[in-house]
């Protein structure tokens, strides 16, 4: 600012000015007009130069002040003398104008300082809610860790307390099992009648140890539903299977038929139980195999995971397809107002004591029978009705339960001399139809009664003594 003032100071442009002024004055009156014209114009042109450089200086002088430095001094007094001096001349509107837009400028210049101003508050603001917020994360992530580590304090407290019911199931079925071989043991003893031999100590050698693997649960608790399922098996024939045979006889009179149509649901429940367990056992390895690691056999993993989920296994599929084997069976009929399905809960117990017997090792299963075999002792007692001295069986009233080639749990057959081939002539001239139902052969001609009824009287009937008899032999046949 100052060197261009001392500019203007040192070019002497206003004492020139001033000197036009006067000399144009002096000779105003003498000149033409058109040299008036020109001396006004050389003045303006001088006056222009000036105001150039007096701009220049207050662009300078507002610029050293600041940004702002300035601004009422040129509101005040340069806007109001710029606006007078422009609206005197003939063209004014251009300089209204431009007066307009200077203010414009300057109110969009304070509007927009007022702007920076608001904007910077709210920035201050949410710099302040950002650094609450940031507090309040890491308080939350304090509080998450502590959360984490009760969380896990927690499962290893479960994971402990699992250890512990796993062991105490553990000792609950080594129990189990001891209490079971006890049972056994005093039964073999008791059924003992000759005094066990001496038992002659070795002289070889003591094999080397073997390397010893824990068992699964399977096995650990084998003895015990060993013994648990022979007892199932024991009470269906003693309660659900007469049960049974009650219900039937309120809609066929033959007996034989009755106890037929039990017997081959007891062994094609065993047959349709044996089929879901092996395509069970087929899953269960496939699925275990993807994943399988560790010490212990495949095998035990498997059978272990089928005795703890048994609940899964499908019995209402089973029962459907006994149902259906036993509508196709020749050798049993049955009324056509009723249906198989009336058993179903006879068929269902023994769907799921034979399909828990697969479990075992080794399983347990039922004897083969077929009319027309040799009676044998060791498999069969005799029917309270049977011939004793007949040596074929006529049919069979329930199976026998067998573990490999041992009987644990003998079964009933009826054995009579000549009955057998009589029912095989009757049975290839009758066709099996379920719309021919046994009561109506059984009244249409006394000689196809299959036994006859002051020989064999029903044990169904209440206080008969053949009933009492019955349940005598019964209770002796299960006590052997």
């Amino acid at each position: 600012m100052a060197d261009g003032l001392r500019r203007l100071i040192n070019s002497e442009s206003c004492r020139i000015l001033q000197e036009k002024l006067e000399h144009w004055h002096k000779d105003y009156h003498i000149n033409s007009c058109d040299q008036n014209l020109n001396q006004c114009c050389e003045i303006i042109e001088m006056n222009s130069l000036i105001q150039g450089q007096l701009f220049t200086i207050l662009n300078q002088t507002a610029r050293e002040g600041g940004h702002y430095a300035g601004v009422e001094t040129i509101k005040s007094r340069l806007l109001p003398w710029l606006g007078t001096c422009f609206s005197s001349t003939a063209s004014g509107k251009p300089f209204e104008t431009s007066l307009s837009l200077i203010q414009d400028s300057l109110e969009k210049e304070r509007q927009l300082r007022e702007f920076a101003s608001t904007r910077n508050h709210e920035l201050q603001q949410l710099e302040k809610d950002l650094n609450s917020t940031r507090l309040q994360l890491s308080l939350v992530q304090q509080d998450l860790k502590a959360s984490q580590a009760q969380e896990e304090s927690a499962l290893r407290n479960l994971d402990r307390l699992n250890d512990y019911e796993q062991q105490v199931q553990i000792l609950k079925d080594e129990v189990a099992i001891l209490g079971a071989q006890k049972s056994v043991l005093q039964s073999r003893l008791a059924r003992s009648r000759s005094p066990s031999p001496r038992p002659c100590r070795s002289r070889s050698p003591s094999p080397l140890p073997l390397r010893s693997c824990s068992p699964g649960r399977a096995r650990l608790t084998n003895a015990a539903r060993h013994a648990r399922l022979v007892a199932c098996f024991s009470d269906i024939y003693a309660q659900e299977r007469l049960d049974a045979q009650t219900l039937l006889r309120t809609y066929i009179d033959d007996l034989e038929m009755v106890q037929r149509i039990i017997y081959v649901a007891a062994v094609e429940s065993f047959h349709a139980a044996k089929m879901a367990y092996r395509q069970f056992k087929m899953r269960v390895r496939k699925t275990v195999s993807l994943t399988y690691s560790g010490p212990e056999s495949l095998e035990d993993i498997v059978l272990d995971y089928i005795v703890r989920h048994e609940d899964l296994y499908d019995v209402q599929a089973s029962v459907n397809e006994v149902i259906h084997a036993m509508n196709i069976n020749p050798k049993i009929s049955f009324p056509p107002e009723v249906d198989f399905i009336m058993i179903s809960s006879l068929i269902r117990e023994l769907c799921r004591v034979a399909f828990s017997m697969q479990t075992l090792v080794p399983p347990l299963d039922i004897a083969f029978g077929a009319d027309g075999e040799l009676f044998n002792e060791s498999k069969y007692r005799r029917s309270y009705d049977s011939d004793f001295t007949a040596p074929l069986v006529v049919y069979h009233v329930w199976p026998a339960l067998m573990e490999n080639d041992s009987v644990i749990v003998k079964g009933e057959a009826v054995s009579k001399r000549g009955a057998l081939w009589s029912r095989r002539s009757r049975s290839r001239s009758r066709s099996r139809s379920r719309s021919m139902s046994p009561n109506l052969c059984h009244s249409a001609s006394p000689s196809c009664t299959l036994l006859p009824r002051s020989r064999s009287p029903s044990p169904i009937r209440s206080g008969s003594p053949s009933k009492w008899a019955y349940s005598v032999h019964n209770a002796s046949w299960f006590s052997n």
